[in-house]
């Protein structure tokens, strides 16, 4: 178990990193609509920052196992992403802004993952508390959603870039806090490890994991823009954003309960049916209410998924390759899964409209399901013949 500071400087990250995502995920997308930006650039701008996620927590993770270097790359990593986000507040030119957006891709790429893989190491054989911790950026996301969207309205979109940036500083200056943790990596053992994530389970549940995020890309990539559309200014976008994130709180906070009842792989096909529901539901919701009743199944499509996929990978994952695990699955959801998500979303966000793409990712996120049942079936019915 964690010692009391070890838990307040995990916290403390988890309420930084995904307070800058409450800025991020629904406002930069906006300010960039505000800068006549097209669909088509949008998503591009989107995909290239989700391919860098994609790529580069793969190539830090296999690093920081292989050398044993996680917390060293970690400070690297976030303070030299905190110098890049300041190039934002120099332009508004697309071809510059795509050139940002790559470079500080590769640097804020491993953060996250990096973070879930200290938070497994310390927590030990108390892994089901992660969601206590976890909680932390939930509630950071919600205050930040809702008071950057009342800020929106009262001067513009782009007050996010020196918001995100002074929430990056902080982070900087509190990431040589993170503990260090001693490496369990045995001579000439890593790369015998890694190829554990080769079985048919875990690429069954990566590529089911993939497809939920592709799901959510339209979501992530243009609900904001989409609200805004159908008429609804900043502050009702950020309580809509909020909401969700409140939603998802019961399932952090309540995690060790859910699995002690239920294994990982029962809760993420259960997250997969809510989002195909959640994704019908949103693509005919134009009232308040529908679109809020839409919002509270982020406490599956993303709380349960998300806490049961980093109990899941850190539960494939061998001893050896622990950091890689996290990085890769963060690489295949948040990164690649993303990424087509953001991209698909912005080539066809003008021609076929919202409504239309949550349709898609509808399917989608069933299709995930569907597959992750008839894996978990086929291996317990060979368990049973064996």
């Amino acid at each position: 178990m964690t010692i009391p500071k070890t838990r307040i400087v995990l916290s403390s990250h988890y309420f930084l990193y995904f307070g800058i995502l409450g800025m991020y995920l629904p406002y930069f997308n906006l300010y960039c609509y505000h800068l006549d930006f097209s669909g088509f650039q949008i998503g591009v701008l989107s995909a290239l920052r989700t391919f860098s996620t994609a790529l580069f927590p793969l190539v830090w993770g296999a690093l920081a196992d292989r050398y044993n270097i996680r917390r060293p790359i970690f400070i690297t990593c976030t303070i030299t992403a905190t110098a890049i986000w300041f190039l934002y507040l120099l332009t508004t030119d697309f071809m510059l802004m795509l050139l940002i957006t790559a470079m500080y891709g590769i640097f804020y790429a491993p953060i996250i993952s990096f973070l879930e893989s200290f938070s497994m190491d310390l927590l030990g054989k108390r892994k089901s508390d992660y969601g206590h911790l976890r909680v932390w950026g939930s509630l950071s996301f919600i205050g930040v959603v809702i008071l950057v969207g009342r800020l929106i309205d009262m001067y513009s979109a782009a007050i996010i870039l020196v918001l995100i940036l002074a929430g990056s500083l902080l982070q900087s200056v509190l990431s040589p806090a993170i503990p260090r943790v001693p490496a369990q990596v045995r001579e000439n053992s890593f790369s015998a490890s890694a190829k554990m994530f080769l079985n048919r389970r875990a690429i069954t549940f990566l590529f089911c994991a993939f497809l939920m995020l592709v799901s959510h890309g339209t979501y992530y990539g243009f609900f904001s823009i989409h609200l805004e559309q159908i008429g609804y200014g900043g502050a009702f976008i950020g309580f809509a954003w909020a909401l969700a994130s409140i939603a998802e709180i019961s399932v952090m906070v309540g995690s060790a309960k859910i699995f002690s009842r239920f294994s990982f792989e029962k809760v993420l096909i259960f997250s997969f049916f809510a989002a195909g529901l959640r994704w019908v539901l949103l693509a005919g919701a134009e009232s308040v209410l529908p679109i809020l009743f839409a919002q509270l199944f982020h406490a599956f499509t993303y709380g349960s998924f998300h806490v049961a996929s980093i109990l899941y990978i850190d539960k494939l994952a061998p001893p050896e390759a622990k950091t890689l695990g996290q990085a890769l699955n963060n690489a295949v959801t948040y990164g690649l899964g993303i990424m087509v998500g953001f991209f698909a979303s912005g080539v066809l966000f003008e021609k076929i409209g919202a409504p239309n793409l949550f349709l898609i990712c509808s399917a989608l996120a069933f299709t995930g399901g569907v597959l992750l049942f008839i894996e978990k079936t086929l291996r317990s019915r060979g368990a049973n013949q064996s």
